[in-house]
C-alpha cells in the first residue's frame, strides 16, 4: 500500500542520481532527498513526534521544506504548512487551533512568535534550519547532525491516515483547517501522472507556496514519477520577467499556476515573444481564465503544448479538468471546468439537493476518493458529499462549466447579479488588461465599482466609456456605478485576486 511518504523513497532506490528538487540555492538527488528526510526523522523523533502528531512547517520555500513534509509523512504524523509571508499573530492562531507539537522554522521567526507563546500555555518544540538555506551543514543546524539512515518505526499503513492540513485564506472570517488523508492526495496524484504521461524526463515547476493545495501536485506528481521539481522563491512569484525567465532557463516541461499569473507573463514578461518553449504541458486553476489572454496563449503555443483547465477547491483536491482543443474567435466566456476525475462523481444540485437536468443551473456537489476527511476540530466528512458552493451548468457535451460562487450572487437595487458576468463583459473593453468587480454599501446605497489595470498600449477609458461599453452588453441593473484605474490588483498570498481588500474604503 503506497502513502505519500514512500514516492521518494521508491525513487530512490530506482534511480538515486536522478534530480529530484532545485531551489534558489541548492540542488538535490533522489538519493540525498531520502538521506535529509531521515535525519529530520530523527530529529523529530527526539522531540517527541510521534503517530498523529501534527508539526507545522513555517519557511521560505527551499528543499528544506520538502524535507521537513516527508520525515514528518514518515512518522506518521502530518505536517501543516505555514504562510512564510503571514504575520506571526496568524501562525500562534494555527499553533493552538491544531496543537502543533513541533514547528520547523529559522530561530529569527521564533523570536519573532516568543510575545505571542509566552502570553499562552502553549508548550512546543522546534526543529531549526537556518535562514542562509545555502545547503552548508550550518544552514541545517543541528539536525544534519543525526545518521542519514532510515529510523526504526512500525507504523501500520493506512491511507486514510491524516496526511496534511491546508488552511484556508480566512478572507471570510476565522480560517478553517482542512485535513487531507493520503488517499486523498494519492487519488489525484495518480490520476494526474497517468493522464498527463508524466516520467523521469519531466520539469515540474512549483510556483504555488506550499500552503496553496495547488503545489500537491508540483512535488508529488514529480515523486510519484522520478521527475524534477524546481521551486520558485516566493519573493519573485509576481515579477513577470522572472516567471518567464525561470520557465525558460529551466526548460520547465509542466507549468501549473493560477491564470493571473498567466496574464501577468502574457502581459509584462514576454511569454508570447518566446522564439521556442520546452513545455508539454500547461495547467490552470483556482480562478477563470480570461478568455482573452487564455486565446493568446492558445493560439501561439499550441498544438506543441497541450492546456488544461483544473478545478477543485482545497477540500476535494481537483475533482474535474478540461483539455481546451478548440478555442472560438466567437467565444467569450472563459473555458468549462470539464468532467469528473481522480475517481470522483460529481453533479448539479438545486436548493432541495436534487440533481438538476443538463443546461439548468446548480451548486456542483462531489463524492469520491479526494473529498477532504473534515475541517479540523469539526465532524468528520465520513465519505459524505461535500457542497462546493459553485453554481454551474453541465453543457450538451457533458462538460461543466462554471457560472460563479453562490456567495457572489449579490442583491443591488433589488437585482440579484453575479459578479462575474460583469466583469467578463468589462474583460473584453480593448484598453483594459485585467479587471475585478465588487459591491460596496448595501441596501439603497449598494454601488457596483469596477477596478481594472490599463493596458498601456491604449488610453486609459473614461467611466462613461466603460458604462457604455457595460450597456452594450448587460441589463441596467449590472451596469457599473463607478471605476478606478490601480497599479495592479491586490493579490492574495496565493495569488489570487483580493476581492476583501477591493471591498474595503482604504485601499
Amino acid at each position: 500500500m503506497t502513502q505519500l511518504q514512500n514516492l521518494v523513497s521508491m525513487s530512490a532506490k530506482s534511480n538515486p542520481n536522478g534530480l529530484a528538487i532545485v531551489d534558489t540555492h541548492q540542488s538535490v538527488t533522489y538519493a540525498q532527498l531520502d538521506g535529509l528526510a531521515n535525519q529530520m526523522v530523527h530529529a523529530l523523533q527526539a522531540q517527541g513526534i510521534r503517530l498523529g502528531d501534527r508539526v507545522g512547517i513555517w519557511l521560505h520555500k527551499s528543499v528544506y521544506g520538502v524535507v521537513a513534509m516527508q520525515a514528518v509523512l514518515r512518522l506518521g504524523a502530518a505536517y501543516v504548512p505555514l504562510d512564510p509571508l503571514c504575520p506571526p499573530s496568524r501562525v500562534m492562531s494555527i499553533v493552538q487551533d491544531c496543537q502543533l507539537k513541533v514547528l520547523v522554522t529559522t530561530r529569527t521567526r521564533t523570536q519573532q512568535l516568543g510575545q505571542d507563546l509566552a502570553s499562552t500555555n502553549e508548550s512546543i518544540g522546534y526543529v531549526f534550519i537556518s535562514d542562509s538555506l545555502d545547503g552548508t551543514e550550518e544552514s541545517q543546524e543541528n539536525w544534519c547532525k543525526y545518521p542519514s539512515h532510515p529510523a526504526p518505526i512500525e507504523i501500520e499503513r493506512d491511507e486514510d491516515r491524516l496526511a496534511y492540513i491546508l488552511y484556508t485564506s480566512g478572507s471570510t472570517g476565522k480560517p478553517k483547517g482542512v485535513c487531507i488523508s493520503h488517499r486523498n492526495a494519492l487519488a489525484f496524484v495518480r490520476w494526474a501522472v497517468e493522464e498527463l504521461n508524466i516520467s523521469a524526463d519531466d520539469r515540474l515547476a512549483n510556483h504555488a507556496p506550499f500552503h496553496f493545495d495547488l503545489s500537491v501536485f508540483d512535488l508529488y506528481a514529480a515523486f510519484m514519477s522520478g521527475a524534477s521539481v524546481y521551486l520558485f522563491a516566493e519573493d519573485r512569484s509576481y515579477v513577470p520577467g522572472r516567471l518567464v525567465e525561470f520557465l525558460t532557463t529551466h526548460q520547465i516541461t509542466i507549468w501549473y499556476s493560477v491564470p493571473s499569473v498567466l496574464v501577468m507573463m502574457i502581459e509584462d514578461g514576454g511569454l508570447l515573444e518566446l522564439e521556442s518553449l520546452s513545455l508539454r504541458h500547461l495547467i490552470f486553476a483556482g480562478e477563470p481564465f480570461s478568455i482573452k489572454h487564455l486565446r493568446q496563449l492558445f493560439e501561439r503555443w499550441s498544438p506543441m503544448v497541450r492546456f488544461f483547465n483544473f478545478y477543485g477547491p482545497t477540500e476535494t483536491n481537483v475533482c474535474t479538468y478540461y483539455e481546451v482543443k478548440t478555442l472560438s474567435c466567437k467565444q467569450q466566456s472563459p473555458v468549462p471546468i470539464g468532467r469528473a476525475c481522480s475517481g470522483n462523481h460529481v453533479w448539479a444540485a438545486n436548493p432541495e439537493g436534487s440533481e438538476v437536468s443538463p443546461g439548468e443551473e446548480g451548486n456542483l456537489m462531489v463524492s469520491g476518493p479526494t473529498v477532504m476527511l473534515g475541517y479540523w476540530g469539526a465532524e468528520p466528512q465520513q465519505g459524505q458529499t461535500y457542497s462546493t458552493g459553485d453554481r454551474v451548468k453541465q453543457l450538451a457535451d457533458g462538460n461543466y462549466l462554471f457560472l460563479g460562487r453562490l456567495d457572489q450572487q449579490v442583491k443591488v437595487r433589488g437585482h440579484r447579479i453575479e459578479l462575474g458576468d460583469v466583469e467578463t463583459v468589462l474583460d473584453q473593453h480593448p484598453a483594459i488588461k485585467e479587471v475585478a468587480v465588487v459591491v460596496r454599501d448595501s441596501g439603497l446605497a449598494a454601488r457596483l465599482l469596477a477596478f481594472f489595470v490599463n493596458d498601456v498600449s491604449t488610453p486609459s477609458p473614461t467611466l462613461l466609456e466603460l458604462k457604455c461599453h457595460c450597456a452594450q452588453h448587460l441589463p441596467r441593473h449590472m451596469i457599473i456605478d463607478t471605476a478606478e484605474e490601480l497599479v495592479s490588483l491586490p493579490r492574495t498570498s496565493t495569488g489570487k485576486i483580493d476581492r476583501l481588500k477591493l471591498t474595503q474604503d482604504n485601499l
